[in-house]
């Protein structure tokens, strides 16, 4: 039988990995909604900007540090163990070396503090990377690294399930994809069978704000209309529609007809295996191509002459093909791309999508896509007047916080924690299944997703 909790006894939680509060804040929220009170009773994080909003937020919680560095003894008793334990070593935005990375080699820390403290539960979260890392075959559902996760946590006498969930299917306007991974000691946590709950992103945006002042943005709100420009990315490396590119706008200086077809063809005909399989090196997605390459798809009187004038503008560049190189970083064998010399050089796009102060204008009628640090001031928003970034109350509403949440630092501290923060929502609905069958003795063993109904499995479904 399942031991359950009086409501007036707190249920106590440790933070790991911290950040700006946010696992802690969704936790909390979770608790009131049941009746439950709940303590913080350790709390660690090690970003300086990252502690300064989290007292400022939470105040009178004092934040320890380096968690390799803190004692599992002295760590307070406690119920419940939160982590979003750091997830670049496994993010397709890294190098995806997993436990071969130091940040990966973390979770054995939190593998330290359930062994001696033995909590009745746990609520883990990770990027959806996770899932895939280190895969052995194409087609196996999950790799060798979180097998290895759900096997050490089950050795623990832990039930274990995990799911990814979006946060766009929990009322919040943004594509956020994170796995969670739940146990508890003696029972099972279900993470089936949440009801999707979308809103669109318009619903949280502001109005009448100070535009940017670029040569980019006004060039674009120049050439096109604010519904034309809305949904639209600003990538020279990717065709389509969704997609403008800066020679569209002149960006770099004006161009011809015929060069603005050279373009367009380079842009697709550049991705093609033929050319790696010629020159006899690994294919890469995109590749500089020589002036006999191109005249098999565009032969102009004036080629090179053409090609020339948009390395001088600076939308393509001259530049020998790369090939996969293996090196060593650690002791572990990592292949990265250098340029092979001995090979002609070769006309090739330049810019990409980090390059440019724009990167995506929002849909309001859509949701945005997963915000990360690295173009998080990218990202913008058609307003009154122009296009401007997110501003930091938008930013609150997109990850769940609350709007009076308290933002110190800079603006590249505060685009550094909101992109590695986790969606307050979710942890919100994940937290109270975890309390409710842990704490309040309800059953959601039986909860079928509604993709399982029909006997279709969900794609990222785990119960082990």
């Amino acid at each position: 039988m399942k031991e359950t909790t009086k409501k007036n006894s707190p249920v106590k939680f440790i933070d790991l990995f911290a950040g700006i509060g946010g696992f802690r804040l969704g936790f909390e929220n979770a608790c009131v909604e049941l009746g439950l009170k709940a303590r913080c009773v350790f709390t660690s994080e090690i970003k300086p900007h990252a502690v300064r909003i989290y007292t400022e937020n939470f105040s009178g919680q004092s934040v320890s540090g380096d968690i390799t560095q803190i004692d599992a003894d002295k760590i307070p008793e406690f119920d419940v163990l939160l982590a979003g334990f750091p997830c670049q070593a496994f993010s397709v935005a890294g190098k995806r070396e997993g436990f071969a990375d130091t940040r990966g080699t973390l979770f054995f820390e939190i593998e330290r503090i359930l062994k001696l403290k033995r909590p009745r539960a746990f609520i883990l979260e990770n990027v959806e990377g996770l899932v895939g890392h280190d895969r052995q075959r194409p087609k196996d559902r999950i790799g060798r690294t979180l097998q290895t996760i759900i096997q050490i946590l089950e050795n623990m006498d832990y039930k274990v399930d995990w799911k990814v969930l979006n946060s766009a299917d929990f009322g919040l306007p943004q594509n956020r994809k994170r796995i969670f991974i739940v146990g508890a000691l003696n029972h099972s946590v279900s993470l089936n069978g949440f009801v999707p709950n979308k809103i669109k992103l318009g619903t949280i945006l502001e109005h009448g704000l100070p535009v940017l002042n670029t040569r980019l943005a006004k060039l674009l709100t120049t050439r096109y209309s604010r519904t034309e420009l809305q949904g639209k990315a600003i990538k020279d490396k990717r065709g389509g529609n969704a997609n403008i590119h800066s020679w569209d706008i002149g960006l770099k200086g004006k161009i011809n007809k015929q060069q603005s077809k050279l373009l367009e063809a380079l842009l697709r005909v550049r991705r093609s295996k033929k050319w790696a399989a010629s020159k006899g090196i690994n294919w890469m997605d995109g590749m500089p191509l020589t002036i006999k390459e191109i005249r098999t798809f565009m032969d102009m009187p004036n080629l090179k002459e053409l090609l020339d004038d948009l390395v001088i503008k600076g939308y393509l560049t001259l530049e020998h093909p790369k090939d996969l190189v293996a090196g060593l970083i650690n002791g572990v064998s990592i292949n990265s791309r250098k340029p092979i010399s001995s090979l002609e050089k070769g006309y090739n796009i330049v810019t990409g999508k980090l390059s440019f102060d724009i990167n995506v204008i929002l849909d309001p009628e859509g949701v945005c896509p997963t915000l990360v640090a690295t173009d998080l001031s990218r990202i913008v928003v058609s307003d009154i007047d122009g296009l401007r970034p997110l501003c930091d109350l938008e930013l609150r509403r997109m990850f769940g916080f609350p709007d009076d949440f308290i933002l110190t630092g800079s603006q590249t501290e505060r685009a550094d924690v909101f992109g590695n923060t986790i969606p307050v929502a979710v942890v919100k609905n994940v937290a109270k299944r975890v309390l409710e069958s842990t704490f309040l003795g309800q059953d959601h063993s039986d909860v079928i997703h509604p993709s399982e109904r029909n006997g279709q499995p969900f794609l990222f479904a785990g119960n082990f």
